[in-house]
């Protein structure tokens, strides 16, 4: 494999509390995990991300730094978390002050294939399978389709 720079991450620099179940192969870095929480395969979480205790995360999700989650909250497979809106029309290259944060409440269900772009999202949310979330959520209640709206 001449001229290809392989980079194996794995797990590294976390701060876990107790009773993590992590379910390899993982990408997790700089991170904290608390205490009785999951991690499926397939996941990463980067650097600065802080996970709550008792929060499941289900494979292939995707957890970009600036993220916070709060305590027992469920995280489908595949989400996505996203930090950078593209504001110049294209990536912020490397320029992380033009990343933006997500805060995720405490007890918060998020659906398979959902994003979730840099917003706020209160205790006590559902986000159905595949909705975008676009603005902040200041009220319980369930949120679906593209962008999220609240249904009930």
């Amino acid at each position: 494999m001449e001229g290809v720079k392989q980079i194996e991450i794995g797990i590294k620099d976390v701060d876990f509390g107790q009773n993590v179940i992590l379910v390899k192969p993982v990408n997790i870095y700089g991170c904290k995990i608390g205490s009785n929480s999951f991690v499926g395969p397939f996941v990463e979480i980067q650097k600065e991300v802080i996970i709550g205790d008792g929060t499941k995360i289900q494979s292939h999700t995707f957890i970009c730094e600036l993220v916070t989650i709060g305590d027992n909250c469920f995280i489908g497979h595949g989400v996505m978390f996203i930090n950078d809106l593209f504001q110049e029309g294209g990536p912020a290259r490397g320029d992380k002050t033009k990343w933006k944060s997500t805060s995720v409440g405490n007890m918060v269900s998020i659906g398979s294939n959902a994003t979730i772009l840099p917003v706020s999202i209160c205790d006590n949310v559902v986000i159905g399978a595949g909705a975008v979330v676009t603005k902040d959520i200041e009220e319980q209640g369930v949120y679906v389709g593209n962008p999220a709206r609240k249904i009930k």
